[in-house]
């Protein structure tokens, strides 16, 4: 059972989340260690900011900050110190909770392999017939994604590396899908990311 560390001051949401995570076949715990972290912002003792900061310095776990903070600025810093996703409330019980899998579903795997290419995302190297490359985190996230779905749009590329903390726009994007068929060219796979007219990428 994953452990989802709650760190929240109002009892009347902590009780509600503590009962979403349990339904759904979490353990909710009190503090580290935990295998994905739910942080408020304003916290009677250290911000959630200051948290994550701490949690950084010696663990990869996933950070979800859950906060009535809804400034731009607020969601930029959130990323910032280690932040992987950021949710305003009110929240949407299913949106968090799809959230939430998503992440843990990412950090389960150490390595995915589709049609003979296995990415490893914790060491963001990809492997092809016995030969690897290192990729960028732009490039390991890309690739992770387009392992995941049948054909993923521009806008799904964006919005996952957004969510997972790097900020990339369009063209960027196109830079790094070119970078990333280079170094899988290296290796023997450079065909395998094939270009949907319109619409985006698949494998």
């Amino acid at each position: 059972m994953k452990k989802i560390w709650i760190a929240e001051d109002d009892a009347a949401i902590l009780t509600e989340l503590r009962a979403l995570l349990t339904a759904n076949g979490y353990q909710p715990v009190d503090a580290p260690p935990c295998d994905l972290a739910l942080l408020d912002v304003n916290l009677p003792g250290d911000s959630g900011f200051t948290l994550c900061r701490k949690l950084r310095q010696s663990s990869d776990t996933p950070v979800i900050f859950l906060t009535a903070r809804d400034t731009p600025e607020d969601e930029l810093l959130a990323f910032g110190v280690g932040g992987d996703d950021f949710i305003r409330k009110p929240y949407n019980s299913a949106v968090l909770l799809a959230r939430i899998g998503r992440l843990l579903k990412t950090t389960a795997h150490d390595a995915l392999t589709v049609r003979g290419l296995t990415l490893d995302l914790p060491g963001m190297q990809a492997y092809y017939q016995g030969t690897g490359v290192e990729l960028t985190k732009n490039e390991a996230r890309i690739l992770w994604c387009l392992m995941q779905k049948e054909v993923c749009t521009r806008d799904d590329l964006i919005e996952d590396l957004w969510t997972n903390g790097m900020y990339i726009d369009g063209n960027t994007l196109y830079v790094n899908i070119g970078r990333l068929r280079e170094k899988l060219g290296r290796i023997g796979a450079g065909d395998l990311i094939r270009t949907v007219r319109g619409v985006g990428y698949r494998l």
